[in-house]
């Protein structure tokens, strides 16, 4: 009688090896090759990535999602050697992705956003930027952040979707810029000589480029000026340097060739009633 047990029990032992184990050695393979084929998926990505200039902080994110899809192939292979219907556990991560996208969905954005910015570039780090209603210098462009120095010095943390979805003013993108400015001389002055001296300030500027030339011309006839527009081009390093000298000296320059520059004023007319009227 135990002879007979042990029998069938080696009989069940070998149908069980000779029904699975092809399956069990196939399984190993596949996870053993798959997971190097990930490992080897991340590693040329991540070289074909940085070789195309990507930013430093997005290759290590791309790759490794990269790395996890190939797993997750992987994965269902290995099921479907077993006889497993995936189906249904597709529908199931499915609905569980679901369900925490949208109970992550504020942090999802900053991450999509994020790597929108990081790819697509409208503004590096040293970049001075007004975005979002925020003006600073960018310092670091994050997965989920982006963090500016104001000109005060503060340090300021922006969420990526506020900041990819309003409209950018990138101020340090373009190698010129033009300085605007307005000189307001009176009525009285000869508006021909004042530009004369401010044409003349300019070109004795080396800041102030050729091309384009600036622009010097009366724009407006104010209340209490003749306004003239100043508008040189000059390197984007330049720009404040140039208008803090530049407004300066053309006060100056006008004031020593006896050009006034008037302050808003109104003039009061009194007039006194007569006698009879008052009576």
């Amino acid at each position: 009688m135990d002879m007979s047990n042990s029998q069938e029990l080696i009989d069940s032992l070998v149908a069980l090896v000779s029904t699975w184990g092809i399956q069990v050695v196939g399984a190993i393979a596949v996870l053993i090759i798959g997971r190097w084929v990930a490992g080897w998926a991340r590693k040329v990505s991540g070289r074909g990535m940085t070789k195309a200039n990507l930013d430093a902080s997005l290759v290590p994110f791309l790759s490794s999602i990269i790395y996890y899809l190939v797993l997750t192939v992987v994965v269902i292979a290995v099921l479907n050697l077993f006889g497993i219907q995936t189906t249904s556990i597709i529908a199931v991560l499915g609905a569980a992705g679901l369900a925490v996208g949208l109970a992550m969905q504020g942090t999802l954005s900053n991450i999509a956003a994020g790597v929108m910015l990081l790819i697509f570039r409208p503004f590096r780090p040293g970049d001075f930027v007004d975005v979002a209603g925020i003006a600073g210098t960018v310092a670091e462009v994050g997965l989920f952040s982006t963090t500016l120095n104001t000109p005060d010095n503060v340090k300021i943390i922006a969420p990526n979707s506020s900041v990819y979805g309003e409209t950018m003013k990138n101020f340090s993108a373009n190698d010129t810029r033009r300085n605007d400015m307005v000189m307001g001389i009176s009525y009285s002055d000869d508006i021909g000589r004042a530009i004369e001296i401010i044409t003349k300030a300019l070109d004795g500027d080396s800041r102030v480029l050729k091309d384009p030339a600036p622009v010097v011309a009366v724009s407006e006839l104010a209340d209490s000026s003749v306004n003239i527009v100043v508008r040189p081009w000059c390197k984007k390093e330049d720009y404040w340097g140039l208008r803090f000298d530049m407004t300066r000296q053309l006060k100056e320059q006008l004031e020593a060739a006896g050009i006034s520059i008037p302050f808003p004023q109104r003039d009061v007319h009194l007039f006194q009633e007569s006698g009879s009227a008052a009576a």
